[in-house]
């Protein structure tokens, strides 16, 4: 286990970040926890951190002017040490640069930065990707926390009270996930009422995935009118995800997504990946609150 750092606030909200990914792996609010544990009978991941590309790569590999490089679902960041460079009571900010390693699946220079921040039932991150290359640098950036279903604890069930509420009503589908989690043209039904997707183990035989979702915000409400808001800055993409038998939801932002199942051509041509020009930097957000909905938000909701 590598190096994690706690940080605070007076009210009790705490989350400790591993360096090893920049990756969150507890997020405490008034002393119960709303991550997922990391349980390696299910899932050994917390929330952790999607670049340079968000899912499965065709063949898992990504070409770059007609060369082949093996490349991770979901990219290598979350297994790479990064360097503190600041650090405080409440946030610390870390970042990673590109090396030897990072270039054998993706031959660019690059700089990521990602901020971490609490504060009174807050978790706030700030990514910075920045192209130190010559070259225009194409990338994908995901965030794919998970969160105890239900809160305390327990068995998960249809008709549980929980669901998750989207700012707006979103396209009732999503797309068909094909061999190794590559992406297919056809579409399944996703049972939305308007921006409430009720929540059912049964669901999730694969991730439920939004393109080009209308919502900046996703709430994962529980019963008593408990929830985790999950608000983005520069996501496009939404997903929603579970296993079939995991006590967990995972609430998910994409700027790009799995290669579909019929594309072939170079990482540059790969649906929304972002091209970044050389020397330019790009800022992505993403806040984790833990709120009581109102009877006014489930109204609006």
């Amino acid at each position: 286990m590598g190096e994690r750092i706690t940080i605070s606030t007076g009210d009790g909200t705490r989350a400790i970040i591993a360096v090893d990914g920049a990756e969150p792996v507890s997020w405490q609010v008034a002393g119960r926890e709303y991550l997922w544990s990391g349980d390696p009978a299910h899932w050994n991941r917390h929330a952790p951190w999607l670049f340079p590309v968000v899912g499965a790569s065709q063949g898992g590999a990504v070409r770059v002017d007609g060369r082949a490089y093996p490349m991770p679902q979901h990219g290598f960041v979350r297994d790479l040490p990064f360097t503190v460079i600041e650090r405080a009571e409440d946030s610390v900010a870390l970042r990673l640069t590109d090396d030897a390693e990072t270039r054998v699946h993706y031959p660019y220079a690059f700089r990521l930065d990602i901020t971490a921040r609490v504060g009174p039932g807050v978790l706030d991150f700030e990514i910075w990707v920045e192209n130190t290359d010559t070259v225009p640098l194409p990338y994908g950036l995901g965030f794919h926390p998970a969160f105890p279903w239900p809160f305390a604890g327990g068995a998960r069930a249809a008709g549980g009270g929980y669901a998750v509420r989207f700012e707006h009503p979103e396209r009732p589908f999503a797309p068909e996930v094909g061999a190794g989690g590559l992406l297919l043209r056809d579409e399944r039904p996703v049972p939305l009422a308007g921006a409430t997707l009720p929540l059912d183990p049964a669901l999730f035989t694969e991730a439920l995935v939004f393109r080009d979702a209308a919502s900046g915000w996703m709430r994962f409400t529980g019963p008593g009118g408990r929830a985790i808001r999950m608000a983005v800055s520069d996501f496009p993409h939404l997903a929603v995800w579970t296993k079939p038998t995991a006590p967990f939801l995972s609430l998910e932002c994409w700027t790009g997504h799995a290669d579909w199942a019929d594309f072939a051509g170079d990482l540059t041509a790969r649906d929304s990946q972002r091209l970044l020009a050389p020397g330019a930097r790009a800022r992505h957000g993403v806040t984790l609150s833990f709120e009581r909905e109102t009877r006014e938000q489930e109204v609006r909701a």
